[in-house]
């Protein structure tokens, strides 16, 4: 590395334009600097300093084949090993995830404890996440830690996984930090970032259904002084899917800008924009899936809808970025941004009844067209000190989002089907708006969270927030706006000790506070929900080996919680829920070549409070009681087998209830046991994979549940797939 110079008092001014690029902390800093700026004399007096060459080796945490990451931002918002960190957190790192091959979030979520993310089996459009027995999918998607918004459900989120450098799951109430968000927890999509070292890899995918895919990832220095970094990543796909008529084409591209004038200062900017083109998935009757139906077995690829009118189509764009700047060894500055627009096109002619035939179904036309726009920003000022036996690191923080949507839905009658001898091509009559809804909201929060480290052993979290929103929803059919104002203080309190052989007990105590957009079936305004937790649990990580292993148990209650109605599509506040459980996780990367992770949960959730008095005491919907599933994949690291690979894992899927606002567990829907396989060898610059996902191609039902009749949904099939990557 060549000799540098540096000249003392450019630096000095470098540093207070960049200061004034943080509104949180510019007089902070202010006073932090003083001290450092020169006086006239010194001025004056200014010479170069010439600093002698210092080697610098660059690492990465998530190297090649590495399934344990050390630290997360995810549960603190600080670098902060998780060994440290008084709450369940698992990281999937990119290197599992292409391990695997997952080409949905879905996919990526498959092994992670306490986590459902095919909760509706095959489902191309959107990803539906359950975290501790309660529903995410509105609330609880956060990408590069700040949260896509989606009010009451206008639009829909289906992160691309090859644009992810990792997926983070922390599980329980996140609201100190987040704000509004889903009690079970949170999934953080943190976006690919560019690096210095250049590096481009292009790859090629084909498999079952006419898949065809290319992807591609390039980066690298723009300078020589390596101050300016750049990154584009990109996909497209075409294919079908297990279900006739139904496509999942996707076009992804995220390019991205690092700019780094010193050690001290980030500025990384951050964009995507995806297109998908697909069509809602199916919906059948119970008798021929989950039931036996006299004319057969409905097969897993029949489409009910009509293949002219039928479709999902998504556009999303965000652009955004990410500032740090280190003021000293005690301060450090974060600002994080973003922009975002999404909007949906769905049109869905779904199965409403089986005639007494067992054959002919009746059939409606659903149209959901929804924008959502936001912004997001989220200012930090960290500071580490002491105080006498004390070691801090204090984090406050203020944040802010605005979200602005329209949803415009639809609902009339279609024509029916038969579903053993399906003829297409019906005409179906222009359907009725039943609900043209505009909902602004505005939200602002002030956190506070400090890290105590006292003796050897102890580490303590300690935070809280007080979060204001106020939002107005118009009703364009009626011209009626209705208005909220909500306000809550949230609170949680963590204690850890780490011992030297590696073991971490811990306890925490955690709320959650989510206002809750819109209005009942009613035009009433909806209340905010809650959430309070309390969670023990150890930690362990042996000394000199990269492996990880959590074991957690937690007690979950939920209040005044919304889940549309399945009759009306009205949002209704169930009013209570229980979830109880232990989730067991562990995951590691040995010098041998080989990666494993394996998990298990064990969740007791159950309806406490409802107007709906027969489901009191009764399972929460589409949730299993037990859930486990371990994958490992081997490299061959030396000798003539040298870069060959294989890899497996198995899922079971516990027994699950599929009821709404129904007698008591009517529906059950089967466990099952599911695997995956792969094969893959390493040959220089290239890398030539085949996975298969549900590779015993077993037919499953995946869920049930109650709706004017009973009906099903297939799990995915197997699908099977090659690819081949050249990195360059």
């Amino acid at each position: 590395m060549s000799k540098r110079k540096m000249t003392s008092k450019r630096t000095n001014n470098a540093n207070w334009r960049l200061a004034a690029l943080l509104p949180l902390g510019v007089a902070l800093n202010g006073m932090a600097m003083a001290a450092d700026q020169p006086t006239e004399a010194q001025a004056a007096e200014k010479k170069e300093i010439t600093l002698p060459a210092v080697k610098v080796k660059a690492t990465r945490d998530n190297k090649s084949g590495n399934y344990k990451a050390g630290t997360s931002t995810v549960g603190t918002k600080t670098d902060t090993p998780l060994i440290e960190t008084p709450q369940s957190i698992s990281v999937i790192t990119n290197d599992q995830m292409e391990a695997q091959n997952v080409s949905t979030m879905a996919e990526a979520l498959r092994y992670t404890p306490g986590v459902q993310s095919e909760t509706f089996g095959f489902e191309p459009r959107t990803t539906f996440i359950k975290i501790r027995g309660f529903d995410a999918t509105e609330t609880g998607l956060y990408r590069d830690g700040l949260k896509l918004s989606n009010p009451g459900f206008a639009v829909g989120y289906s992160l691309e996984p090859y644009g992810a450098e990792r997926v983070e799951v922390p599980r329980g109430p996140a609201s100190v930090l987040y704000g509004q968000a889903s009690p079970g927890g949170l999934v953080n999509y943190v976006s690919k970032r560019p690096t210095f070292d250049p590096f481009r890899e292009i790859k090629f995918e084909a498999g079952t259904y006419d898949r065809f895919q290319g992807e591609l990832d390039v980066g690298g220095a723009l300078d020589e002084r390596k101050t300016l970094a750049y990154r584009v990543t990109g996909l497209v796909r075409g294919s079908e899917t297990q279900v006739d008529f139904i496509k999942d084409n996707r076009i992804y591209v995220a390019p991205a800008l690092t700019w780094k004038p010193s050690d001290d200062t980030t500025l990384t900017f951050l964009s995507h924009y995806q297109k998908d083109d697909t069509k809602p998935s199916q919906r059948l009757p119970a008798e021929g899936t989950l039931r036996t139906n006299a004319n057969g077995k409905i097969p897993t690829n029949r489409f009910t809808g009509e293949p002219n009118i039928d479709q999902y189509r998504r556009e999303e764009f965000a652009v955004g970025y990410a500032l740090e700047y280190r003021v000293n060894d005690m301060v450090t500055l974060r600002q994080n941004t973003r922009y975002y627009n999404n909007e949906v096109d769905d049109r869905s002619i779904y199965t409403t009844a089986l005639l007494a035939d067992q054959r002919t179904i009746s059939r409606a036309l659903y149209e959901s067209f929804g924008k959502v726009h936001g912004f997001n920003l989220d200012n930090q000022a960290q500071f580490k000190f002491s105080t006498a036996m004390l070691d801090h690191t204090l984090l406050s923080g203020l944040d802010f989002q605005h979200v602005g949507s329209n949803s415009l839905q639809t609902y009339g009658a279609a024509p029916n089907l038969d579903i053993f001898n399906p003829v297409y091509g019906a005409k179906v009559a222009s359907a009725p708006v039943f609900k043209n809804e505009d909902v602004t909201q505005n939200q602002i929060g002030l956190y506070l969270q400090d890290q105590i480290k006292f003796g050897e052993h102890w580490r303590a979290t300690l935070g809280g927030r007080y979060d204001r929103a106020d939002s107005v929803t118009k009703n364009k059919l009626t011209g009626l706006s209705t208005t909220q104002d909500d306000n809550a203080l949230t609170g949680r309190a963590g204690l850890v000790y780490v011992a030297d052989n590696g073991l971490a007990p811990y306890f925490s105590y955690a709320q959650s506070f989510l206002p809750a957009l819109g209005t009942d079936a009613a035009g009433k305004a909806l209340r905010p929900e809650t959430g309070e937790q309390y969670e023990f649990g150890v930690k362990f990580q042996p000394k000199n080996q990269n492996s990880f292993v959590t074991l957690a148990y937690f007690d979950l209650t939920r209040t005044d919680f919304l889940t549309p109605d399945p009759i009306t599509y009205a949002n209704v506040q169930r009013g209570e829920a229980n979830s109880r459980g232990v989730e067991l996780e562990g995951v590691a990367s040995l010098d041998n070549g080989l990666n494993l992770t394996a998990n298990y949960t064990y969740l007791n959730a159950n309806v406490t409070k409802s107007s709906f008095t027969a489901e009191v005491g009764e399972p929460l919907e589409y949730t299993p009681e037990h859930k486990a599933s371990a994958w490992a994949d081997y490299t061959v690291p030396t000798g003539i087998a040298k870069g060959w690979g294989v890899g497996g894992g198995a899922r079971f899927i516990g027994t699950s209830f599929g009821n709404i606002y129904a007698a008591k567990n009517t529906i059950e829907v089967p466990s099952t046991v599911l695997f995956d396989a792969s094969t893959h060898y390493n040959w220089e610059q290239f890398q030539f994979s085949v996975n298969l996902q549900n590779a015993l191609d077993k037919e499953y039902v995946a869920t049930a549940f109650t709706s004017g009749g009973e009906f099903a949904t297939f799990g995915p099939r197997r699908v099977v797939t090659g690819s081949i990557k050249y990195s360059f």
